[in-house]
Formats: C-alpha cells, sequence, structure tokens
C-alpha cells in the first residue's frame, strides 16, 4: 500500500462515523456483493455490528418462488472476514475457509441477516493467538424473516493467523513447491539394463 493511501485510510479510521458510512457504501457497490442480491443496511461505528437484508425478487427468486439458496449463502460470505480484518488489525490475517448452510424453510419475503462480534470474542482471539500463531473460528449466523422466523443458518469458517507466521508458511510452501517443480524437471539417470 503506497504511503498515501495509507495516510489516507488512517484518516478515515480516525473518524469511526465516517469510516463506517465509507465502508458501507463500499459494501453496497462492491460488485460481487451487488450480485447476491442483498444489501448492507447498518455498520456500527466500531465495525461490529453488520445488518445485511437480502430482498425476494426477480434476481434472486428460485424456480419455486422463494429466495435462491445461492443467493442467500453468498449474502453472508465477506461479513465476518471484514469485521475481523477491521477489528484485529493489519498485524494478522483473515481468510474466508468455508461454510455450511441449512435452510429451515422457504423464504417468501426480504431476509436479514445479523453478523455480531463482541468485545469478549476479539480478547479471545487475541489470546488464542498468544499461544498459537493460526487459528480456525466458526461463526453462525442466521437469515431471518420479517416474522421472526428463521429461514436458513449459515455457519462461516475463519482462518485468523499472525502476518508473521502466515508469510512464513506462505515462504514455506512456495520453497516446497520450487523443490518439487526442481525435482521434476531435473532427468533422472537410466541405469542400462
Amino acid at each position: 500500500m503506497s504511503p498515501l493511501v495509507k495516510k489516507l485510510a488512517f484518516a478515515i479510521l480516525a473518524r469511526p462515523r465516517l469510516a463506517a458510512a465509507l465502508l458501507k457504501i463500499g459494501f453496497n457497490f462492491y460488485p460481487a456483493i451487488r450480485r447476491t442480491g442483498c444489501k448492507v443496511s447498518q455498520i456500527s461505528t466500531d465495525v461490529r455490528q453488520i445488518t445485511v437484508k437480502l430482498p425476494l425478487n426477480w434476481k434472486t427468486r428460485n424456480l419455486n418462488g422463494s429466495l435462491f439458496g445461492g443467493s442467500m449463502f453468498a449474502a453472508t460470505d465477506p461479513f465476518y472476514m471484514s469485521m475481523l480484518y477491521f477489528n484485529l488489525g493489519e498485524e494478522y490475517v483473515v481468510w474466508d475457509k468455508g461454510g455450511t448452510i441449512r435452510f429451515k424453510r422457504p423464504a417468501l419475503s426480504t431476509l436479514t441477516a445479523e453478523f455480531r462480534l463482541d468485545a469478549a470474542e476479539l480478547t479471545e482471539i487475541h489470546q488464542l493467538l498468544a499461544i498459537t500463531p493460526e487459528i480456525t473460528r466458526t461463526y453462525a449466523v442466521a437469515m431471518v424473516n420479517a416474522k421472526g422466523d428463521v429461514c436458513a443458518e449459515v455457519d462461516r469458517v475463519l482462518y485468523i493467523a499472525h502476518k508473521s507466521a502466515y508469510d512464513a508458511k506462505q515462504r514455506e510452501r512456495r520453497q516446497r513447491l520450487a523443490q518439487a517443480a526442481s525435482d521434476a524437471a531435473t532427468p533422472t539417470s537410466s541405469k542400462p539394463n
């Protein structure tokens, strides 16, 4: 990241309301999120709570007239990862590692998903990362209709690591791959029969 961009980012982060508003705009205009059909309706100033709405419309409707399951799953994708990234800081690496979805009932109207991180969770992450360089955490989110009925439950699995440990792991992986490629390219001597 260039020094100017980094300076601008820190100036924005020093103003939590501005940062939350810009993040909300960024999420809502980001093509991958827009294509899911969802819309971020609220982000707290500490980026520990995000509310997402997924409307039932022609873009999100399946053959049965309910919300398409792929849209429901995709609408939960980047939020816990982003929240952890903003709250842990740039000395950590956060990756979305996987997820599962369980459908409870047909979604015949707009669904709301609430993503929350509390201070205790962040403290626990810091404590775990003081013991081990990398961890995996699972976060559950319910997709709820206006009546309060849960239409789907989604579990998001996230990988969190110290950046230095992650970089070392990546270097080791590249070295192993380079060694394997080198070994494959080196001709083996053939012995006469």
